[in-house]
Order: C-alpha cells, then structure tokens, then sequence
C-alpha cells in the first residue's frame, strides 16, 4: 500500500492506494495513537459527519508474488550494471503508482548517461501475455512521469525489457509509434542472465505457410468418385471445401455442413457427420437431401425451422460466393476466397471472404447475421471494405496495411429470408 499527505495546515488530505482499493479522507483530529493502533477522525467529501479511520499493526509476511518481484528486481540491478557499464542505475522500483496509472507487474527505473537519462520498463519472468503485451502502453506512461521527475534532464530513449521469446506483439506495435520516440528493445535471457538487443522491424516478421494448390486440387480427386453422386443430387445449393491438414473433404447445403469424406469412406449427419453412407444408409441421406432443399430454401413456409435458421452468415456466405457481383458490380468474381486467416503480431482474426475489385482493388467483405425478435425472419447484414493495394504490393501485404480513408468505401448490403 502507498500513501501521501497534503498540506501542512488545517485538514490536511491523506490519500491511500494500493492495487485493490483507493482512498482519499481530509483528516480532522487524531483521537487515538499507540504503539498498536492509530484512529483518525476524517472528514469525507460530500458527508457533514465525521467518519472514523483505524490503522492497526499487525505482523505478516509478504506474498511469494511481491518477493518474486523484489528478487527480479535485485536481478535487473546487477544485470544493467553489467550490460551498461557506462550508465548509473538512480532508481528502480516495483510497486504500483496508481496515481499515474502505474501498475506493479513492472519494474520501473531510470539510468543516467552523461548528461541525460534513460528510462527503463522491465517484465517479470512468468507473467502472462497479457501483461507483457500491455507493457508498451504503461511504457509510455512511464515515460511521461520519467520526464516529471527528470525536470532538468532530457530523457532520450525508452529501453523495455522483456521475457525471451515474448517480443513480437510489442514489436509489431512499436512501428504505430512516432519515430522520435526512441525506443530500445531487449530480451532478457534468465539462463545465460544476459540482455539481447532485438531489432523490432526484424522481431515483427511472422512465420507463415501456404497449403500449395495441388495438395488441395489432389485430395478433391481422390474424394470425387464417392462424393459426385452426392453433388450431383444438389449442384447448385452443394459445395465441397477440402481440409487439406486433415485431409478431409465437407460437403455443405448452403452454408450447413452434411457430409464428410475420410479417406474414401463418407459420413453424413447435420452439423455431426457420423452415419456411414452405404446401401442401407443411402435411402437416409437422400431423405436429408430432400429435408435441406424444403427448409433451407429463402422460399421456405417455416422461418422457424432448425434448418432454416443454422449458421445464417455461412448461409449469406454461400450466396455472395455464388456471384459476388450481386454485392457490386465492380467485384471480380474469379477471385474469392472464404474464411482467410490473418495474422498481425501477435493477434488474430479470420476474413469472412476476400476478393478484388476489377481495378484491383483488395475488397474484405465481413458478414453479419440478427434476429430482431422472436417472429420476424432473420435479417442478414453484410459490409465491403475496399481499398487501392497499390502497384507492386500484394493482396496479403496490403491487409495488414491501414488503408487511406479516401480510398475507403462502405456498402451495405441486407437481405430478409421470407
């Protein structure tokens, strides 16, 4: 816990603070003090009646966590000393300041080199990501009070120290800041107890892979001779999107899953495709059939049916997949691809579809489905984003790219299932 007395005259302001309360009481009188007990009458804002306040001393031991932090600390000291010989280490600390928004995950120092300082943000071994990927943002808020307190000082650089292994968030989020902030990354290595200086434009690189076509084109081959008799059964509302990591190929009924081929055998079921198809099982699937083109159907007499109502935005999908074009025009229809994974950093996401515009521009159309209440028909909504990937850059470059506002352009699209 931290405190803080204001004022020297009447009513001076006691302010306390830790990480799991704050509190703020203008103190009236001391009734009482002893080795044991302090009590204060305190005035608090917006009561004419006095409260009572009690400090009571009592012995404890500090939480494993807090020594854990503190041993972290004597660590980092030793460590700076050794990897920066010409600078002086003039405070580290790791408790909270929650008056400037500081948190005690870090610690928090400032060395001096010549004539200017540096300021310095370190994690902890063992904390969770989400507190090494938030330590850039308290960074910079340690940057600000650094400058406070080191009025007559230029503070010149940031160093920010983190757990090996545990960079490629915060570094693919230094590129977003101001080049005048100087910035220095580092990785601390808790075996060899060394400090690695890492290069945030090289640390934001990320390992991708691509299936190549011909795995996809190979594995559809093996499964069509089980799976055309189906397809055939429903060719306009059937499509085929082969697993290749699985190597297993769906078949979907606008949008809901039916069937599955693994390794030449076919299984079908709604959503849980279990039953064997053989020549006692055949006369079920084509009952199933019949069922999905009766209720999944935009025409269909029961817009409460389960078929009609499962997986409204793979359904939506299913439809824009057939002719982009109803969506706008300008979209190319050779070029569209569902459910494409992203990647920035550290975090992730997945493109309801992606295609390209016939002046080539990138277009992520993001598919949304409600119900408004419990007797209307779902009402399925949809957005493009589209924007100039610019020459020599590729479609994959350019989503992770923040597009121009000019270049942006917003449709809506909306369509209600009778």
């Amino acid at each position: 816990m931290s405190w803080e007395v204001r004022g020297n005259g009447e009513k001076p302001l006691l302010h306390l603070w830790s990480e799991q309360f704050n509190l703020t009481r203008r103190v009236l009188a001391i009734t009482d003090h002893s080795e044991q007990r302090l009590a204060l009458a305190v005035e608090r804002f917006g009561r004419a009646k006095p409260d009572r306040l009690e400090f009571i001393r009592r012995e404890f031991e500090r939480g494993a966590r807090e020594l854990s932090r503190e041993e972290f600390r004597d660590r980092l000291t030793h460590l700076l000393a050794e990897q920066f010989p010409d600078e002086k280490l003039e405070s580290l600390v790791v408790s909270p300041d929650l008056e400037h928004s500081l948190s005690g995950n870090y610690a928090r120092g400032i060395l001096r080199r010549g004539s200017a300082d540096i300021a310095v943000l370190a994690v902890p071994r063992g904390e969770s990501s989400e507190v090494t990927d938030n330590s850039l943002t308290f960074a910079l808020l340690w940057l600000q009070q650094a400058r406070r307190l080191s009025a007559r000082r230029a503070i010149i650089s940031v160093r920010l120290i983190l757990p090996k292994n545990t960079c490629s968030t915060v570094a693919h989020r230094l590129a977003a800041l101001d080049p005048q902030l100087a910035f220095e990354l580092y990785e601390h290595d808790p075996a060899l107890e060394t400090l690695e200086k890492i290069d945030p434009r090289r640390a934001g690189n990320l390992d991708t892979w691509l299936v190549p076509y011909r795995e996809r084109e190979a594995l559809l081959n093996r499964a069509r001779p089980s799976l055309d008799p189906i397809f055939s059964l429903a060719r306009q509302a059937v499509t085929l999107p082969p697993a290749a990591q699985s190597q297993e190929v769906w078949l979907h009924f606008r949008g809901v899953p039916f069937a599955r081929w693994d390794d030449g055998r076919v299984y079908f079921g709604v959503n849980d495709a279990r039953e064997e198809l053989t020549s006692a099982s055949r006369p079920a699937l084509k009952r199933l059939l019949e069922d999905l083109e009766m209720h999944r159907h935009p025409l269909a007499g029961d817009p409460r049916h389960p078929l009609f109502r499962a997986q409204p935005e793979r359904w939506l999908e299913s439809i824009v997949r057939e002719d982009v074009t109803r969506v706008d025009a300008m979209l190319d229809q050779r070029f569209v691809y569902a459910q494409v994974f992203t990647n920035a950093g550290g975090e992730h996401g997945i493109l309801d579809l992606l295609t390209v515009t016939r002046l080539g521009q990138l277009a992520i159309i993001e598919l949304k489905a409600s119900t408004f209440t419990c007797r209307s028909r779902p009402r399925i909504t949809g957005c493009v984003f589209a924007g100039n990937c610019g020459t020599g850059r590729s479609p994959a470059t350019a989503i992770f790219q923040a597009l121009p506002c000019s270049r942006l352009r917003l449709l809506s699209i909306s369509s209600r299932r009778r």
